[in-house]
């Protein structure tokens, strides 16, 4: 069985950092993009942060940021934004697969009608490596919304889910993630 929850302790949010490094080195020995422009890991640090956790029997497959409505600079209407995913080497398409599931049905039961996100793109988005990435993504129901400056500054490609309750969902993956405030309340809380 598969859960996805928020991190909330220190050793929770060091898994999530040892992920991310993992994953970059890993990206980085393949001669993959990998964000230059941001000190990823230590965002799973930040105490306002919102990270969750993908696992399976206790392994920690992926990690990513949940924000509620930031604003993006793209896309119409409200949405659940999954930032900065990262996934255990050598398992990415099932379990980006078990994510875009999840996030589909976590953003209808939040009411929101889009999951968002981004992911780097240095090179045109119907070149090779990425084309093939977005091609998977399109594949799982994920829409492409073009190219432009992402969160961290650099140029990414844009992605956008329509929110879907699953019924039977958590039958395979259980959910204990609390609900991400919204930009607003986090920029009042400030």
């Amino acid at each position: 069985m598969y859960e996805m929850r928020s991190l909330h302790t220190d050793a929770e949010r060091a898994k999530a950092v040892a992920l991310v490094q993992d994953r970059q080195r890993w990206l980085t020995l393949r001669d993959l993009p990998v964000p230059a422009r941001a000190d990823i890991p230590a965002l799973f640090r930040e105490p306002h942060a919102e990270p969750v956790g993908l696992f399976e029997d206790g392994l920690l497959l992926a990690c990513m940021i949940l924000q509620r409505d930031p604003d993006l600079g793209w896309g119409t209407g409200p949405c659940l934004f999954l930032g900065h995913v990262h996934t255990l080497p050598d398992r990415s398409d099932d379990t980006i697969r078990l994510i875009t599931l999840w996030a589909s049905d976590f953003a209808a039961r939040l009411d929101l009608p889009h999951v968002r996100a981004e992911t780097l793109a240095r090179h045109p988005l119907d070149a090779d490596p990425i084309a093939r990435f977005l091609n998977r993504l399109t594949d799982m129901g994920w829409d492409l919304r073009g190219s432009g400056t992402g969160q961290t500054g650099e140029r990414v490609a844009r992605l956008e889910l329509a929110a879907e309750h699953r019924p039977g969902l958590d039958a395979l993956v259980s959910c204990s993630v609390r609900e991400p405030q919204s930009a607003a309340n986090e920029r009042s809380v400030a």
